[in-house]
């Protein structure tokens, strides 16, 4: 194949992703609470571990970061990186990389901050936002739920009492109302997997439960909020384009022929990647996925990857592994499917563009073989606030100096990836 002459179609959507409580700033929300009781707890637990993540992935630079990683200050989130109020010098920068769609979060906390009371200057802003975005031709993509919720929503017990569905119903449909009209994507749902196995199986993130009955409540109780979203905004909205964005990992045997790797691969793929879509298959019109993982397993459950090369907080490295979970996606569920984000914690610029040229690569060679691939969204457009990582992993293709009045450069490998895309000679659709 001759990658110099594409075969991405004319309507392709090369993005970025960000999300609300990472990047705004300002923010007052059940993260916020957690992140100010134990940023001293993190950074003591970083220098304790001396060189790994919370979850024990080896930071191959920690030399580098230990200084961040031991501030407690590393551990609150702030100001953000003020994209609140620089979301229209931060659109330009979309301009300047060519990128023709962007994910975003709208903040529950924001809109909602008590039960039942809507700020409607919080609902103007998100308006101003999605205005502005359609003005500039760039598709706005708005994700309902990435992780956070009003502190009074989690007092009730958040996602674990099916009861408490009945509020998300009618944030939903606030959604619907406010904003429906607008835009053509939406996702309800980031990474349903991710923070159920992280919030209440590893105890990593709040509320540090360790109750695998409360995470299969979660998991269970996200199901539903979906299927209710999707219900209620095509109501509003017929033509909307729903879907989530979930966490899939390019799951593979370490030994392809030992029947325990090809037991235990078999397992984790339907658990981790399936499971979840399987019982949304009816409620969506797209398949949406975030993708940073190839992980092989070996004997009974072990995770066992190659040593190098590792991001900058440890995760391995195999952006070609996008090809298979394209192909698998395909051929589960013959929808559109959108990767909503993927990217590489990298400080120095060294593996980014490898990442974004290896992506490019693994999605040609998916559509090539039938994939109906509509956009690919890089994680993320900014650096950005990394949950209970903190500041330290640098994520964006743009770099943000937070003690340089927020200042925005725009990375070599993003210069590069804009230059890519401007070079490719896209087709029509048959």
């Amino acid at each position: 194949m001759n990658f110099d002459h594409s075969i991405f179609p004319k309507d392709f959507m090369w993005g970025a992703s960000v999300s609300a409580h990472q990047i705004e700033g300002g923010n007052v929300n059940n993260w916020t609470e957690w992140e100010l009781s134990h940023a001293s707890e993190l950074a003591k637990a970083a220098a304790n571990r001396n060189g790994r993540t919370l979850t024990g992935d080896e930071i191959p630079n920690w030399k580098e970061v230990k200084n961040d990683a031991t501030d407690p200050s590393n551990y609150v989130s702030g100001k953000g990186v003020d994209h609140y109020n620089r979301y229209k010098e931060d659109f330009k920068l979309l301009h300047q990389l060519r990128l023709n769609s962007f994910r975003f979060g709208i903040e529950w906390a924001r809109i909602e901050p008590e039960e039942g009371k809507w700020d409607e200057l919080a609902i103007e802003h998100y308006r101003d936002y999605i205005a502005e975005l359609n003005k500039l031709g760039i598709e706005p993509i708005l994700n309902i739920w990435h992780y956070t919720m009003p502190t009074w929503f989690a007092q009730k017990g958040g996602l674990v009492r099916h009861g408490n569905l009945r509020y998300w119903r009618r944030y939903v449909q606030k959604i619907a109302e406010e904003f429906g009209k607008n835009i053509k994507y939406i996702i309800t749902i980031n990474e349903p997997n991710v923070y159920a196995s992280f919030s209440y199986i590893l105890g990593l993130w709040p509320p540090q439960e360790k109750k695998p009955v409360q995470a299969a409540r979660v998991v269970y109780n996200q199901i539903s909020a979906h299927k209710q979203a999707y219900r209620i905004l095509k109501r509003g909205n017929p033509q909307l384009q729903i879907g989530i964005a979930s966490q899939l990992a390019n799951i593979q045997a370490k030994r392809p022929h030992n029947i325990f790797d090809g037991f235990s691969t078999k397992i984790m793929r339907y658990v981790w990647n399936w499971f979840f879509f399987k019982r949304i298959r009816k409620y969506q019109d797209f398949v949406g996925f975030n993708y940073y993982f190839s992980d092989y397993y070996t004997g009974i459950m072990k995770r066992d990857n190659p040593k190098v090369p590792y991001s900058d907080v440890g995760w391995y490295m195999e952006p070609e592994g996008l090809y298979p979970l394209l192909i698998r996606a395909w051929a589960r569920y013959k929808k559109p499917i959108i990767i909503t984000e993927s990217g590489v914690a990298d400080r120095e610029d060294k593996y980014r563009r490898w990442w974004l040229e290896e992506c490019i690569v693994a999605m040609e060679r998916a559509i090539s073989e039938g994939v109906d691939l509509r956009g690919f969204l890089y994680w993320s457009l900014l650096d950005n606030f990394e949950w209970a990582e903190g500041w330290w992993p640098k994520f964006g293709l743009v770099a943000v100096d937070r003690d340089d009045d927020m200042k925005r450069t725009i990375r070599s490998s993003a210069r590069w990836f804009a230059g890519k895309i401007k070079s490719f000679q896209y087709i029509d659709k048959p």
